[in-house]
């Protein structure tokens, strides 16, 4: 006797799987601060020492480039020199490297 393939071949359908809680905007979009070195042509102002963060051909000067949220939204976009960022005890949370 021949079973027909519709019964054979047939398969349950798939369990969804239980959908993950959406993170909310407010925890997605938080203010943090990468540390790169300074490039040439950059023309931001430290904000804690008010100097600019220049670019100086023979030295390999770092600078934290922070992106700045309030309440999960971008406001800016803040550099500071390296050694000012930690002075001022990392406004926007711990440097990440690259």
């Amino acid at each position: 006797m021949a079973t027909s393939p519709a019964t054979t071949s047939a398969k349950p359908p798939a369990a969804k799987a239980p959908s993950a809680k959406k993170a909310s905007s407010k925890d997605k979009w938080q203010s943090r601060a990468v540390v790169r070195l300074i490039e040439a042509g950059c023309v931001a102002e430290c904000p804690v020492c008010g100097e600019r963060v220049k670019y100086r051909a023979r030295h390999r000067d770092q600078q934290v480039i922070c992106n700045v949220y309030d309440k999960g939204r971008w406001q800016r976009v803040e550099q500071y020199h390296l050694d000012c960022y930690l002075a001022a005890d990392s406004p926007h949370g711990p440097v990440t490297a690259p």
